[in-house]
């Protein structure tokens, strides 16, 4: 993890010392810098710094102002990445690790440039700048440093990505996402400044090329009038007649005499700059008399060394601008017009991108908030890129998931089927273990009235046989019958029962019944399994004899012995272990208490119970049991289901109804 730290400050140095190395040869030709004017020793006349030492100065100091940017915008990033044990963090924390990978590219841009801007004023101060060099100077940098910061948030992003992705990998939340920001914004404050960038260069290189057209035209015109005189040998005063005698190029030009300290000007606002002076003397003779004022100020002039005819030397010449006000205001105008157009297409285009995008969005959140999962709208295709991919992606997505949902549902009918088997399996055993008892009892029966039978038969006749004797067999005889009419009593509730179960497991019928009769169809139809299990069934009635509940009772009945059968089947087999059955009101609800002591439920499968089908049972199990139990008592009785687990002791499944 911590590579992608270095990464980060890897590549921003890199950046800044390609660009400043870049900006060290562009910038003399944006800003027509004088021929010759870059050589160290003449730049030490002038400066303080050699513009290599700006550049190096300038660039120490962005690239400690930006680590010192990257390090506060990114702090709890950076901590993240040194954290040796990252499952430890808490999630609030990683979510905000997660919002800063989404804003430091933002930050980083804005910050940077603020504080470009406060440096580029601090540094020409410092030098005492020429305001109109200054302001190209300003834009210049502005704009180089403006697509620095937006090339390094580029950069930087493919690390942020990363460290994001390995957040997900600590904690898998991902509902934490909140949209801060839009697409179409994002895209134009990408593009929008290598545009304007290249607007500047161009607008620059060009009037720079105008600039130098026009000072050579001026130069060749008094270089050519000049040359027409011989200057040399006369007095100071012959020399200024005939530069008196010039007619001037343009009504800004002059001309000016330069003699040691003594300076003359043709205009009262006339100047010539320390620059000036001091290019004369270093290149007057490289230049052939064409002189340059200081870096970026549109002003040359042309210079002729003149000797007096007392011997002295003086320099002639004259100065003129360079600057064109219309053609500045035309190369402004058309490059803000192209920034204008190139926005507002840059806009329209971006918002239809974004427009595709937020269709597919607003259909996958339609999707993720529809009840069936399913949307039947499809995305109609309009463009044949990388967006319609994800259109075509999205359509084929929605027809898998139509097709997996209705695989799905054709499983689950299967698994329903299986269970309602297995119910129907349940019920057979026990209607032959219920039915079993009582039909040998009457077996029995039948033999002892047989038996009476006879006897009574061979006392027929029998003097010896008296009126008690009869009334004794009779007696005996109507015994019987009690105990054969009580033992087809107990098999007609039996199959009453079990017909009713099965007859259900294909029909919907809802009907009123009291809760004793639920009770008694509980105990007929778990009886045998109880019995077999060695288990005590302990039922506790704690309600009112009135109390009358509303639905389908064989689905509630199925739903109570599905659960004791879970509890019966947690003991694994070991005998004499109890399940409570306890039935009680709560204000206006009652509840169906099913309780067992076998260990509890862990955590992690009770916190999946009632949400998906879950079986401890293995292949002996579907899962859908408990699943069914809750769609149930939710759908048909209007209530609810808890549980309650406590680790090595039991569970308790709370079933809870609404009632009249």
């Amino acid at each position: 993890m911590k590579k992608y730290k270095w990464h980060i400050f890897t590549k921003i140095i890199l950046l800044e010392i390609i660009v400043l190395f870049a900006m060290r040869y562009l910038v003399p030709v944006l800003l027509n810098y004088p021929p010759f004017s870059e050589d160290n020793l003449f730049q030490a006349q002038i400066e303080p710094l050699s513009h290599t030492a700006q550049y190096v100065l300038l660039g120490g100091i962005g690239i400690l102002l930006y680590i010192l940017c990257i390090n506060r915008t990114c702090k709890n990033i950076f901590k993240y990445i040194d954290e040796p044990n990252k499952n430890k963090l808490p999630f609030d924390f990683i979510k905000q690790v997660r919002e800063e990978c989404f804003k430091v590219p933002q930050k980083i841009v804005f910050v940077q440039l603020i504080l470009i801007i406060l440096v580029l004023f601090m540094l020409f101060f410092m030098m005492r700048t020429h305001i109109l060099m200054g302001l190209k100077f300003l834009l210049i940098y502005f704009t180089f440093f403006t697509i620095i910061a937006i090339i390094s948030s580029v950069l930087i992003k493919s690390d942020l990505d990363n460290i994001l992705i390995s957040t997900y990998n600590v904690n898998k939340n991902y509902n934490d996402f909140k949209r801060t920001g839009k697409f179409y914004f994002n895209l134009l404050s990408n593009l929008l400044p290598f545009f304007i960038g290249i607007i500047v260069t161009i607008a620059l290189l060009g009037y720079s090329k105008v600039s130098l057209a026009i000072g050579e035209g001026n130069y060749n015109y008094y270089k050519l009038y000049l040359s027409s005189f011989n200057l040399n040998n006369l007095t100071k005063d012959e020399v200024k007649n005939i530069l008196d005698s010039v007619q001037l190029n343009d009504d800004s030009h002059y001309y000016f005499i330069l003699d040691g300290d003594d300076k003359y000007f043709s205009k009262p606002s006339g100047q010539i700059s320390t620059f000036f002076e001091k290019y004369i003397d270093f290149y007057l003779d490289d230049t052939d008399g064409r002189i340059y004022e200081y870096y970026g100020v549109e002003e040359e002039g042309y210079v002729q060394k003149v000797t007096l005819n007392d011997g002295s030397d003086i320099y002639i010449g004259f100065k003129y601008s360079t600057t064109n006000t219309n053609l500045s205001t035309f190369f402004i105008s058309i490059s803000i017009m192209s920034i204008i157009i190139y926005l507002i297409l840059l806009l329209i285009w971006s918002k239809s991108i974004s427009k595709s995008l937020i269709d597919i969005s607003n259909n996958l959140v339609a999707i993720s908030k529809s009840k069936t999962v399913i949307n039947e709208k499809i995305l109609p295709i309009t463009s044949n890129d990388e967006i319609g991919e994800l259109t075509v992606a999205f359509n084929d997505i929605q027809k898998l998931t139509k097709d997996n949902i209705e695989q799905i549902n054709n499983n689950q009918q299967m698994l329903m089927e299986r269970e309602r088997l297995a119910s129907l399996g349940q019920l057979i055993g026990g209607i032959a273990h219920n039915l079993k008892s009582p039909i040998m009892s009457i077996s029995g029966a039948t033999e002892g009235l047989n038996d009476l039978i006879k006897e009574y038969d061979s006392s027929i006749g029998d003097s010896e046989v008296t009126n008690d004797d009869h009334h004794a067999i009779a007696q005996d005889m109507s015994t019987w019958i009690q105990k054969i009419k009580s033992y087809t009593e107990y098999m007609s509730d039996v199959i009453t029962t079990v017909k009713g179960q099965a007859v259900s497991l294909s029909e919907d019928s809802n009907t009123s019944f009291e809760v004793d009769e639920l009770v008694k169809r509980v105990n007929i139809l778990m009886k045998h399994e109880l019995k077999n299990a060695l288990v005590n069934f302990n039922v506790s009635i704690k309600t009112k004899p009135n109390i009358v509940l509303h639905g389908n009772i064989v689905s509630l009945v199925q739903v109570i012995n599905n659960m004791i059968s879970n509890s019966i089947q947690a003991y694994h087999g070991e005998p004499n272990k109890d399940i409570d059955l306890n039935i009680y009101t709560k204000k206006d609800k009652l509840i169906i208490s099913i309780k067992d002591y076998a260990g509890g439920i862990p955590k992690e499968v009770k916190d999946k119970l009632f949400k998906e089908m879950i079986t401890t049972k293995g292949k002996d199990g579907t899962g859908l049991g408990l699943f069914m139990s809750y769609s149930t008592i939710r759908a048909h009785f209007n209530g609810n289901i808890t549980i309650d687990t406590k680790p090595g002791v039991g569970t308790t499944f709370n079933i809870i109804l609404p009632f009249e």
